[in-house]
C-alpha cells in the first residue's frame, strides 16, 4: 500500500539564518518515511527551544484561567501532572525514534508499533485535532471581536445575523484566501510569533490586574469536584504539540540533546500557563471566561493590546492548521482536472465545513474542553506511551517502567472518557 504522508509541523529556524516553513506540511514521497536524510539536520539546541516554545504556545493560553477556575486552585496539582505526563511521553517519542532511524514522523511511529493500523490511528487523530482547533479558532475570533465590538449585528439577505456569527462569518471569509495559497511562507513567519504573543498577552492581562483598577482580590474556591472533568481536559489542551516533537527531533543537529530541550519548553511553558491561570483567577475569580480576554475592559489600552495580539494569530495560523487535511484530501481527488481548481475546491469545502461547526456550536471552551479530553491527551500522552511499549518490548517485562507507562495510559483513558462525557453535556446544555 502506497501512503500519501503528510508531516505535521510548525515554522522551523534554522541555523545559517535560513528561515524554513514547517508549518506548511509537506506531501512526502512515499518511501521518504523510510530513509534518514542527516543533510536536514541543521537546528542547533536554542532554535528547537525556540522551535519547541512556539510549538507549545498556543490558544490554550487564553482558557487557563477558567481551567482553574472550573477545578479550584488544588486544580493545579492536575496541571503539573498534566505536565509531566506530557512531558515524559515527549522523552517516549524520543527513545521511539531512536530505536529505528527510518521513523521521520509522528504516523511513522504508529507503522512502527502496528503498522498500516498505527499509522492510520495517528494520523486520523492528528487530522481531527487540526479540523477541531481550527474551528476554534473561527469562534475564538467572532468572541473577542464582539467583545470589542458589541452592538453591531449584520443582515443578510433580510436575515438578521447576531454579532458573535456575523463575525464567524466574516472571518471566515477573510481567511479563505490563505487556504487558496501555494506558498506559506509569510503566513508562517506570523505564526511563528506565538512565544512572543503568548508573553504579549500574559503580561497585559497582569498589567490590567496590576495597573487598571481590576486588582487581585478574588479568592477562589478550594476545588470544585464537578468541574474537575473540564479542568484536566483544557491542561490537556495546553499540551497537544507531540506530533510535532518528530519534525523538532530530525531537525536537531545533536539529537541527544532532545531531552534538555523538552526539560526548557515543559519548564517555560507551564510558568507561563501557571502565572496566567493564577492572575487570571485572582483577577476574575469564579466569573472568568472561557477566554480571559472577555474579561477584559475594551476600553484600557493594555487590555486591547491582548485582544488585538489574541486576533491576530489565529487568522495567520489557521492555513497551516488546515493544510495537511487539504493535501491528504487532494491525495484522494484522482479527477482529471486542473490541480489549481482541486486545490481551490478542497480548501473552500473545508472553510465552509469548519465554518459551518463554528455556527452551529459556537463555544469554544466546550470545543477545547473536548479536543483536550479526546484527541490532545490521545495524541500527547496515550498514544506515544503505548506506540512505545509495542516498540521497545517494554509490555513484556513486568518492572517499574512498564507500571509507569501503564499507569499514565489509565490516566489518560479515565481523562478521555470524563473529559468527553463532560464537554459533550455541556455543549448540548448549550444549545
Amino acid at each position: 500500500m502506497i501512503h500519501e504522508e503528510v508531516s505535521f509541523t510548525v515554522p522551523l529556524l534554522e541555523d545559517d539564518h535560513k528561515d524554513v516553513l514547517g508549518s506548511k506540511i509537506e506531501d512526502l514521497d512515499p518511501n521518504s518515511a523510510h530513509h534518514t536524510d542527516t543533510s536536514a539536520s541543521t537546528v542547533n539546541i536554542f532554535r528547537t527551544c525556540f522551535n519547541g516554545l512556539n510549538a507549545l504556545s498556543g490558544v490554550g493560553i487564553l482558557s487557563i484561567p477558567y481551567a482553574l477556575a472550573s477545578g479550584g486552585w488544588l486544580g493545579l496539582v492536575l496541571l503539573f501532572a498534566i505536565a509531566t505526563a506530557a512531558f515524559y511521553a515527549g522523552l517516549l517519542i524520543q527513545r521511539c525514534m531512536d530505536a529505528d532511524p527510518r521513523i521521520r514522523t509522528y504516523p511513522d511511529i504508529g507503522e512502527r508499533a502496528f503498522g498500516n493500523k498505527g499509522r492510520v490511528i495517528a494520523t486520523v487523530v492528528m487530522y481531527i485535532e487540526l479540523y477541531l482547533v481550527a474551528t476554534g479558532f473561527l469562534i475564538l475570533e467572532g468572541d473577542n471581536l464582539q467583545n470589542l465590538l458589541p452592538d453591531v449585528e449584520f443582515e443578510v439577505a433580510g436575515v438578521t445575523v447576531g454579532g458573535q456569527k456575523g463575525f464567524i462569518i466574516i472571518v471566515a471569509l477573510i481567511i479563505l484566501p490563505t487556504v487558496w495559497l501555494d506558498n506559506l511562507s509569510l503566513l508562517s513567519y506570523v505564526s511563528a510569533s506565538g512565544v512572543l504573543a503568548s508573553a504579549v498577552i500574559l503580561g497585559s492581562v497582569i498589567w490590567t490586574g496590576a495597573f487598571e483598577g481590576i486588582g487581585f482580590q478574588h479568592k477562589g474556591t478550594l476545588i470544585n469536584w464537578g468541574g474537575i472533568p473540564t479542568a484536566v481536559s483544557l491542561y490537556a489542551f495546553c499540551y497537544c504539540s507531540h506530533p510535532v516533537f518528530p519534525t523538532l527531533y530530525t531537525s536537531m543537529k545533536k539529537r541527544h540533546q532532545f531531552s534538555n530541550v523538552l526539560v526548557v519548553c515543559f519548564v517555560l511553558c507551564t510558568i507561563c500557563y501557571t502565572s496566567m491561570a493564577i492572575f487570571g483567577y485572582l483577577m476574575f475569580g469564579s466569573d472568568v471566561q472561557s477566554q480571559i480576554t472577555l474579561n477584559l475592559p475594551t476600553d484600557k489600552l493594555s487590555a486591547r493590546v491582548a485582544i488585538y495580539t489574541t486576533l491576530v494569530n489565529p487568522i495567520s495560523k489557521y492555513a497551516l492548521m488546515v493544510t495537511p487535511i487539504v493535501n491528504a484530501t487532494k491525495a484522494w481527488i484522482r479527477y482529471p482536472c486542473d490541480k489549481r481548481v482541486v486545490n481551490l475546491f478542497v480548501g473552500t469545502t473545508l472553510v465552509i465545513s469548519t465554518l459551518l461547526v463554528a455556527l452551529a456550536v459556537p463555544f469554544f471552551g466546550s470545543l477545547m474542553s473536548l479536543v483536550g479530553a479526546f484527541l490532545s491527551i490521545t495524541a500527547s500522552v496515550m498514544l506515544p506511551c503505548v506506540f512505545y511499549l509495542k516498540i521497545s518490548g517494554t509490555y513484556q517485562r513486568f518492572n517499574g517502567e512498564f507500571i509507569a507507562v501503564s499507569l499514565i495510559i489509565l490516566m489518560s483513558v479515565a481523562v478521555a472518557i470524563f473529559g468527553t462525557y463532560t464537554s459533550v453535556l455541556d455543549m448540548i446544555g448549550k444549545l
